[in-house]
């Protein structure tokens, strides 16, 4: 084989390994390859999406853990009615609804067209006040809208920190109420102190004139202007 040839050979071989890596390359995509997010997402029906799911534990919480979590989520809705979402569950624990000023509510609205975020400042919130979860695992948290339609998704557990992404998206603990002050211990016995600016009094002295009891024994004095026996 002539030296041209070789040459061609090798050039048609290298341009069909480069087309094939190529094709190979655009086909590992992460659809293709079913690589998840790192937050839970899911599809329900052709018009609610639900992305960036996570349960939020408290500040300093780790491992197995049962007590409040908020959960967070963004839903978009891109129908032209608007969706109610009626229920949220963490396991086997339901989650209350309260909007951005804290208010109890029933339900939260997705407006047609739009989409809400549920957790954090200034945003709609569910609580579920006994979650029982691992903290740095996943949680199985399912979601019921009002038409009937529910979904499930696998969310991460995740503790509210200083330094973390979810600062803030924790629950907020309850007020501890201060203690009352304890009345200072009187020592038992203990005369009372007299009020500031009060002289206490002396004993009774007793009243000039007053007779004295006769000390037993002492002889009687006759009294006087009694007159002696005259003398024969």
């Amino acid at each position: 084989m002539s030296r041209s040839l070789r040459r061609g050979s090798i050039a048609a071989i290298a341009a069909l390994a480069i087309a094939s890596l190529s094709s190979c390359a655009a086909s590992n995509t992460p659809d293709t390859l079913q690589i998840k997010p790192d937050n839970a997402a899911a599809t329900l029906g052709t018009n609610l999406r639900l992305n960036n799911i996570v349960i939020v534990t408290g500040v300093g919480t780790s491992g197995d853990y049962t007590g409040p979590a908020n959960v967070v989520v963004n839903i978009s809705n891109t129908a032209t009615t608007p969706a109610e979402l009626q229920s949220i569950t963490v396991g086997n624990a339901s989650a209350t609804f309260a909007d951005a000023a804290g208010a109890p509510q029933s339900s939260i609205v997705i407006p047609a067209g739009s989409s809400v975020a549920i957790g954090g400042q200034g945003n709609p919130s569910a609580l579920v006040s006994a979650a029982t979860v691992h903290v740095g695992g996943f949680a199985n948290t399912t979601f019921t809208f009002k038409d009937g339609q529910k979904v499930d998704a696998q969310a991460g557990v995740n503790p509210d920190s200083d330094k973390g992404l979810y600062q803030g998206f924790g629950p907020t603990p309850a007020a501890t109420p201060s203690k009352s002050a304890s009345p200072a211990a009187t020592a038992p016995g203990a005369p009372a102190t007299p009020a500031a600016g009060t002289t206490p009094s002396a004993p009774a002295t007793p009243a000039t004139g007053a007779g004295t009891a006769a000390t037993p024994g002492a002889p009687t004095a006759p009294a006087t202007g009694t007159t002696a026996p005259a003398a024969h």
